[in-house]
């Protein structure tokens, strides 16, 4: 059984749903649909403890928007 990558996310939008998201290897960006746009964040070299473990930190960078 393959267990899911996870990733604490750390800045961006307080309201954001999650902080704690299941990624996808390489695991150096995750891109999440919030509100019209997305929101981006990259991996850092910190960890951060949740309930599920020690999870790598990645840190909101920006954000794009979708054209309507």
């Amino acid at each position: 059984m393959n267990t899911p990558l996870k990733a604490f996310l750390e800045g961006g939008p307080a309201d954001l749903p999650e902080r704690v998201v299941r990624i996808t290897p390489p695991g150096v960006e995750v891109k999440l649909p919030f509100r019209g746009g997305y929101e981006h964040f990259k991996v850092t070299p910190r960890h951060h403890d949740t309930a599920e473990g020690s999870l790598p930190v990645f840190e909101w960078t920006s954000r794009t928007t979708i054209a309507e």
